[in-house]
């Protein structure tokens, strides 16, 4: 019972030598190696080429490597098996450091007081509202969006969520569907986008949305914060609602093309902050440790976790 390593835009070599190193039982191949197709019954994929797992007449499971799953489904050709997506606590923890130092760094300011270091500036500026004074909007309340919740309300921040179905937390407002978007948006001062790509939530980062964020923030303006995927966002509607005020800024982890073109506008505009997708790095041998013990208790007649619902992709 082989597994496949099938994987572009990093580097397998790693991955590789973990599986085999894990599961030292068993064949571990790289997409591309000959191999026997019929032997393959698990594939851990990060960006495979699509139809390249097509042709696998016994493939039981297919595990994604990163925390989405957007790669996989995109893939016309994806064999109709259980996907398996990443839940890290490592990888949770880091998406919400990441969320709280962007809205920390909102909240007090701190791009413009670099601008003013670079300038040698002190001004007397004492326009600092508490994290108590700021809503913060969370879209996307799975794993990682309920955990970010949770430390920012340590901060002091007000919190709610939106999820495009009805999602409980306890402690926090929580609004669903195309019906409680306008209300959440209305409270949202600070805009955090983790939902997944599908194709419901493609482009939901628009001016539309922008337009419908609260103009009565302590901030000044309303701030978005994406660090879901390039494809929750429209960049054009991004550059010009920072433009013409819609926004007063942005932070941007992810692109529609990636790495960011450099001569993408997004790299020279002053409201914006970006980084280099790397809010939430997987961690490869957390992972490999997690899609080694998940294959083991498949054999053992044990149920898969965190299976992807192929209705909604997530």
């Amino acid at each position: 019972m082989s597994l496949l390593v099938a994987i572009t835009q990093w580097e397998p070599e790693p991955w590789i030598e973990r599986f085999r190193r894990l599961m030292p039982e068993r064949a571990v191949i790289a997409l591309g190696e000959p191999f026997n197709p019929a032997e393959i019954r698990y594939a851990a994929s990060w960006k495979h080429p699509p139809g390249s797992l097509a042709a696998l007449p016994n493939l039981q499971v297919l595990f994604s490597l990163g925390a989405g799953v957007d790669h996989l489904m995109g893939d016309p050709q994806l064999p109709a098996v259980p996907v398996v997506r990443v839940v890290d606590d490592d990888l949770t923890n880091r998406m919400s450091e990441y969320v709280v130092l962007h809205c920390l760094m909102h909240l007090r300011r701190q791009r413009a007081y670099d601008a003013q270091q670079r300038q040698k500036l002190w001004l007397d500026d004492r326009f600092q509202p508490g994290a108590h004074h700021v809503r913060v909007g969370i879209m996307g309340l799975g794993v990682l969006g309920q955990d970010a919740a949770r430390k920012l309300k340590v901060m002091g921040f007000d919190v709610a969520g939106w999820s495009r179905s009805p999602r409980s937390v306890e402690g926090m407002a929580t609004f669903a569907g195309a019906e409680g978007l306008d209300r959440f948006l209305a409270r949202t001062d600070i805009l955090v986008c983790l939902l997944p790509l599908t194709q419901d939530t493609r482009h939901i980062l628009n001016r539309s949305v922008f337009a419908r964020l609260a103009r009565d923030g302590r901030l000044g303006g309303p701030v978005v914060i994406n660090a879901g995927r390039g494809g929750l966002q429209v960049e054009a509607d991004i550059l010009a609602a920072l433009d013409d005020g819609t926004l007063k800024a942005a932070t941007l982890d992810v692109f529609k093309t990636e790495p960011l073109p450099p001569q993408s506008p997004l790299w020279t505009h002053p409201a914006l902050t970006i980084t280099p997708h790397n809010a939430a790095m997987s961690d490869p041998e957390s992972i490999a440790v997690q899609i080694a013990e998940q294959i083991r208790n498949v054999e053992r007649g044990e149920p898969l976790r965190n299976v992807v619902d192929p209705r909604t992709g997530y």
